[in-house]
């Protein structure tokens, strides 16, 4: 049987948590393949409101495998701290399973993350500061620390002195830092070994033999496709590859395999961090809608921009991602609002773009044309079918299908898994 993947159609926090847990009842796996504990997921079920990091938004559904393949990177106290949540909270941690071949957030990646953030002054990308650029650095330069590593303390004594040498020499020399004692880190990375044993997994096999039983799967993004680090508004981006893309590498997946493709957009945009944002809103009408809607980032506590629908950057998504489907949320939070607009195009001195800028200058120079429509007093929160939504609001939602040029498959109207309207079936 087939894979199914959840991507981000935005800037990251679409909404993907809620998305993949209604969709996790239909699985037998969910499967993680990059990023790190810079994204958080919020999933809210009968079983209460979970805030997840590391651990696939499946977690939730017995039965389903949680899997974090080879292409995320993981901060292990992290991790071991959203285990134990989860344990006190009752959930089954029994098939949370994580790559042996999944790099390690060590110590030295938060530091240097703080410190080089820090350098670039008011070039700052607004990164998390969890570490999980210069572990993505290190793992590129061959000189990462895998976590199968962990596993074996006479191998990775010698890597770790190694490594961490250099790494105090770059925090100290370079960037005024404190240097960090090896034989804590040592210390610390076998604890982490010890506990996270009974967890740790080739998962590229496992992923393998649930296809191959005819079994579906749900592959988790992360992020969103425009902080793709190839295809996003570089270098204002990720150090992963968010985008269908990712989910190949970052899991050892056949591209055959992959059935389905659904990009999950909010009814309107936000942003998190640095970078260019064409329809972003701002002064008190952005203060407004981010508090109305609570736009505050997961992880970070950080406050989202917003600001309208862009069709242009929503189409340009699409076409990387190949989608066969679209997730609209959050459409309720327009509920009340006098008109609605879209942005249909770019302007840049007076010069119509059409697509969306690869050069991330000439998107900063980007004036949005909108197209206006007329809003809905009736609410759309709540709905489970599309019957219950107002004519304004099914017109804004076939006028964004018809631009980002994809069906809408889903509509969530609350964050709960029965505030969804299902369009069209997405897994068989």
């Amino acid at each position: 049987m087939p894979a199914f993947a959840v991507i981000g159609g935005q800037w990251g926090d679409e909404g993907k948590g809620k998305v993949i847990d209604y969709l996790a009842g239909r699985v037998s796996g969910v499967v993680r393949y990059a990023g790190g504990n810079n994204a958080g997921h919020t999933v809210v079920n009968d079983k209460g409101e979970f805030q997840l990091h590391l651990v696939p938004s499946g977690i939730c559904w017995p039965d389903v495998y949680g899997i974090i393949g080879n292409g995320v990177v993981v901060d292990p106290e992290s991790l071991l701290g959203e285990i134990g949540e989860l344990a006190e909270r009752g959930m089954d941690t029994d098939k949370l399973f994580i790559s042996d071949r999944a790099h390690v957030i060590m110590p030295y990646h938060v530091a240097l993350d703080a410190l080089e953030e820090r350098a670039r002054g008011e070039a700052a990308i607004g990164t998390t500061g969890r570490g999980i650029g210069p572990t993505y650095m290190d793992k590129t330069a061959r000189m990462g620390i895998r976590i199968g590593d962990l596993l074996e303390p006479e191998s990775l004594r010698p890597r770790l002195e190694q490594t961490l040498n250099i790494k105090n020499k770059l925090i100290t020399a370079v960037y005024e830092g404190e240097a960090l004692d090896a034989e804590e880190v040592m210390e610390k990375a076998l604890e982490w070994g010890n506990r996270l044993r009974p967890y740790v997994h080739p998962t590229e096999q496992l992923v393998q033999d649930l296809l191959d039983a005819g079994n579906n799967i749900l592959l988790e993004g992360a992020q969103g496709t425009l902080l793709d680090l190839d295809h996003g508004s570089y270098p204002y981006v990720t150090s992963s590859s968010p985008s269908i893309g990712g989910a190949c590498t970052g899991l050892g997946l056949n591209p055959q395999a992959i059935k389905g493709v659904l990009g999950v957009y909010k009814a309107y945009s936000t942003r998190v961090g640095g970078g260019p944002m064409p329809t972003e809103v701002f002064g008190e009408a952005a203060d407004a809608w981010r508090e109305m809607a609570n736009e505050f980032g997961v992880t970070t506590g950080r406050a989202r921009r917003v600001g309208w629908f862009d069709a242009v950057a929503g189409r340009y998504s699409q076409q990387v991602n190949g989608l066969t489907g679209m997730v609209l949320t959050r459409l309720d939070i327009l509920d009340g609002f006098p008109s609605v607009k879209i942005c249909v195009g770019y302007r840049v001195e007076g010069q119509d773009v059409k697509r969306y800028p690869s050069d991330t200058r000439i998107l900063e120079q980007c004036e949005p044309v909108y197209e206006e429509m007329p809003g809905w007093d009736n609410p759309t929160a709540s709905a489970t079918s599309l019957d219950q939504l107002p004519d304004n609001a099914r017109a804004y939602v076939n006028r964004i299908e018809e631009l980002v040029g994809c069906p809408v498959q889903i509509i969530s109207t609350g964050p709960s898994r029965d505030e969804t309207i299902l369009v069209e079936p997405v897994i068989p």
